[in-house]
């Protein structure tokens, strides 16, 4: 998606708002993606805090599904993790993982245990209890808890944890990963079910495709805590305000390039025998793209308002854009912060080049303008709405390329130049001498005598 970080974000981060922080720079084109955290929010299910040791069956912060919760020390921990039993068959527990790229390779580190719970029998125990976990993308995994053979009911467990590992690749952005109960007995009380604790996760992001169009960013995709968006109307709503929302920019998938080369102006071919020398005004100018915009482009939907980032290509339009429209701020506040310099949303220039054409050559100008590719994340910071985002504007990391080029006449140009001057014949007098010259005539004076007209006629000089 760093020279510096983000002040205002890591407080965010911090309080599981938002997809991982990472340094602001943008990696070289060779550098193989490294492993890297994935922010498991209440990856220890802490939150909200609880009274008294459980079971309480109350929402656990940022994931969704009914739970038995467990304090530390009743769930035989011996860290700060909670445990969460899973309940009976078929209930789930899920969380998106926060800024995971689709194409991830994700490695999800957790500790199960059979029930803790003083109404499980020795026989629901003794050869562990059935669970799923999967993700989008990835294998559904089967797993047993280790057995608990000393249980007896009415007696509270002291937990058998053991690590575990489930590793996939993600096959959407954002993926949810589920962990599902499979405890199918129905004399089995409800608390009576495998336990979960300590979740964690690392990636090894995607390479990064540095081939895709400008004009073809990709679709956005809105989320609302572990729920996709249907549109991406609410989300971008949720940030129409000044400080409604932050931009997360994920500088693993942000970069800097030259565009494609493009003729600015005409081509001059030299058909003479001498050189020319000439000069001429080049003026030329770049505009902005958005992955937003171009999702409602592909759905034929009209543009929200609150969506229109400065990216039309009308220049009085965007500038109006920038001026308003709080996403546009928030997108330009978060780069500047992150990259130390100001984003700009357009760009335009005019230059006087002097060309120096030798005979038979052809003279033109080439632009390859720099641009800069951000992806990132709008992320509300009330709602835990999150909009997905790739912007490509003008550069001012680096300067436009300006290619001032003569070479050899194609050979439709050598044929233009071989071909006759427009011409006409001469019906009437075509071999007699010409008559005598016109240059130079002079307009005759006005006379002064009393009386005398003026003449408009002209005269020939002696």
């Amino acid at each position: 998606m760093y020279r510096t970080t983000l002040p205002a974000l890591v407080v965010l981060g911090a309080a599981g708002l938002l997809p991982p922080l990472v340094p602001l720079s943008y990696a070289a084109p060779a550098a193989a993606p490294a492993e890297q955290a994935v922010p498991v929010l209440n990856g220890d299910f802490a939150d909200p805090v609880m009274k008294g040791d459980g079971p309480t069956t109350v929402g656990i912060d940022f994931w969704t599904g009914l739970n038995q919760r467990y304090s530390p020390a009743a769930s035989g921990r011996t860290d700060a993790s909670h445990g969460v039993a899973l309940q009976k068959d078929g209930n789930t527990l899920k969380q998106r993982l926060r800024g995971v790229r689709a194409g991830s390779r994700v490695t999800v580190t957790y500790e199960d245990s059979p029930a803790v719970s003083k109404e499980c029998t020795g026989a629901e125990v003794v050869d562990g209890q059935p669970y799923e976990v999967t993700a989008s993308g990835g294998p559904v995994q089967q797993v047993t808890t280790a057995g608990d053979p000393d249980r007896v009911k009415g007696t509270p467990g002291r937990g058998r944890w053991t690590g575990r590992a489930y590793v996939f690749t993600a096959g959407e952005n954002e993926p949810v990963l589920t962990f599902t109960s499979r405890v199918t007995d129905s004399r089995t009380h409800v608390t009576c079910s495998p336990m979960i604790a300590r979740i964690r996760a690392v990636e090894v992001p995607p390479a990064l495709d540095r081939t895709v169009d400008k004009t073809r960013l990709g679709t956005s995709e809105a989320y609302k805590g572990n729920d996709r968006e249907s549109t991406l109307h609410n989300a971008a709503a949720a940030c129409n305000g000044e400080n409604a929302c932050v931009f997360r920019p994920d500088a693993r998938m942000s970069f800097r390039y030259y565009d494609k080369a493009r003729v600015v102006g005409e081509a001059f071919v030299n058909c003479t025998r001498n050189t020319l020398e000439h000069s001429r005004l080049l003026a030329y100018a770049e505009r902005s793209h958005d992955s937003i915009a171009q999702t409602y482009a592909e759905a034929g939907l009209a543009l929200n308002e609150v969506a229109r980032l400065p990216t039309s290509g009308d220049r009085v339009e965007d500038e109006k854009r920038a001026r308003e429209r709080p996403m546009a701020a928030q997108f330009a506040l978060a780069y500047e912060k992150g990259w130390q310099r100001p984003w700009q949303w357009f760009s335009s220039d005019q230059r006087t080049v002097v060309e120096r054409i030798q005979p038979g050559e052809v003279s033109w100008v080439e632009l390859q303008p720099s641009r800069e590719r951000v992806e990132g994340w709008f992320v509300s910071k009330k709602d835990d709405y999150r909009l997905h985002a790739v912007i490509d504007g003008p550069s001012r990391a680096v300067p436009d390329r300006l290619l001032q080029r003569t070479g050899p006449m194609s050979e439709a140009e050598k044929q233009r130049c071989a071909a006759a001057r427009p011409m006409t014949t001469t019906p009437v007098g075509a071999s007699e001498p010409a008559s005598s010259s016109d240059k130079g005539l002079l307009k005759t004076l006005a006379p002064t005598a009393p009386g005398a007209r003026a003449s408009a006629r002209s005269m020939p000089l002696e």
